[in-house]
């Protein structure tokens, strides 16, 4: 997803109870982190997911010194 940030993934999950996202970023040797994760409700990701996961991926890399 390079709309949210340079090596951002996603996962995504169809069970019975519906359709489920991760957003992750996995390009650091340490950990993986995992950005959002949602229970989808529509075809198109809302804006809201979007931009926390982006947020989220800034603060990230803030903490980090990226």
């Amino acid at each position: 997803m390079p709309s949210i940030g340079p090596g951002v993934r996603e996962i995504r999950i169809r069970d019975a109870a519906g359709a489920f996202r991760v957003i992750y970023v996995a390009k650091f040797v340490d950990a993986v982190y995992v950005l959002h994760c949602f229970h989808k409700k529509s075809q198109k990701t809302s804006k809201m997911d979007l931009e926390l996961a982006g947020d989220r991926y800034r603060d990230l890399m803030k903490e980090l010194g990226q």
